[in-house]
């Protein structure tokens, strides 16, 4: 997932465990995306954790 990486020394993995940490109710199949289809992504983990989309984008980017 390349265009969620702002900092190449961290992995998604890595951002995924994270993320993981930060926010406990996230699963990895809240991860699971379909090519093309990461904005779907951000919007369903986004509603989950009760914020936008782009402040969800600035924690991805943040961690």
């Amino acid at each position: 997932m390349e265009t969620l990486q702002s900092n190449k020394t961290i992995t998604w993995d890595e951002k995924k465990r994270r993320l993981k940490e930060i926010f406990p109710a996230i699963t990895d199949n809240d991860f699971h995306y379909n090519d093309g289809k990461e904005m779907v992504m951000i919007e369903m983990l986004a509603y989950k954790l009760g914020k936008t989309p782009d402040e969800l984008r600035y924690i991805i980017h943040s961690v």
